[in-house]
């Protein structure tokens, strides 16, 4: 199946793999409609761009209107408070879901994040059946949306397709990342994986084809995902570039788990 002819959403347009990705979907769509909560550079042809906070829920119902497919990469993207994870990333998930269903949209592609599982140690290696272990309130609200998709692709119909993003940026920027790495190119072809395959709801990682991992990903071989890159060419480049604090090198969440911690560690199967 090709793009021709789907209209997509796409939240968070303006952030790091909003603006990514907005290029590469560019005249790939009939028509692309942009969203963020603060102001995007201007529409081009094929493209809308709307200013819109998730927490309206007017607005955000107003941007499900006549679309086919949304790329949920909306949201608070790092650690916060929970009146701001609860509006972002929460509420704007209910309206979202709820927007999409009152318009019939077919599918929504969600930008999870690793650390929904990131209390879980980094052996064994875990796959898209592991359930949520989240790392910081962030991780909670990621473990939201996979639930969400699941009430809303079984029991509404709107098919959803839930990547578990690693670090997708240029290249890895420490040891960690040899692990959960994930390139712009393949990031781009796990996409086109949701936006074309037939399925009802399922997990996939979002990741290279890495030689360090943590995470089974056959689940999205299954389905079409055929990523090119592998993390391990930049190895000599961050080899020993790790946290300080052992916590963060003992489980999957990094940098996310140390900050508030105040368990015992030992109790985290």
């Amino acid at each position: 199946m090709t793009l021709d002819g789907k209209r997509v959403l796409l939240t968070g347009a303006g952030g790091h793999l909003g603006k990514m990705l907005r290029e590469r979907l560019h005249g790939k769509v009939k028509l692309l409609r942009l969203s963020d909560i603060s102001a995007m550079t201007p529409a081009r042809a094929g493209e809308e761009v709307v200013v819109c906070d998730l927490g309206n829920e007017a607005g955000v119902h107003a941007l499900c209107s006549g679309i086919d497919a949304i790329i949920h990469l909306g949201g608070f993207s790092h650690e916060g408070d929970w009146p701001t994870i609860h509006n972002a990333n929460i509420l704007g998930a209910i309206h979202l879901w709820e927007g999409a269903r009152k318009a019939k949209v077919e599918r929504i592609l969600f930008a999870s994040s690793n650390h929904a599982v990131g209390l879980r140690r980094r052996s064994p290696v875990i796959d898209h059946t592991a359930g949520a272990r989240p790392d910081s309130r962030y991780g909670l609200s990621k473990a939201f949306g996979e639930d969400i998709a699941s009430l809303y692709a079984y029991k509404h119909g709107v098919k959803g397709y839930c990547m578990r993003i690693g670090s997708c940026f240029e290249k890895p920027r420490d040891e960690r990342m040899l692990s959960s790495w994930m390139s712009f190119d393949d990031f781009e072809r796990l996409v086109h994986v949701g936006l074309t395959a037939d399925y009802t709801y399922e997990i996939v990682y979002g990741m290279s084809r890495n030689t360090r991992t943590w995470w089974d990903n056959a689940n999205a071989y299954r389905l079409g995902y055929d990523p090119k890159d592998n993390a391990e060419v930049f190895a000599a480049e961050v080899t020993g570039k790790v946290s300080a604090n052992p916590l963060d090198e003992e489980f999957q969440g990094g940098g996310y788990v140390s900050p508030e911690f105040e368990g015992d560690a030992k109790t985290i199967p």
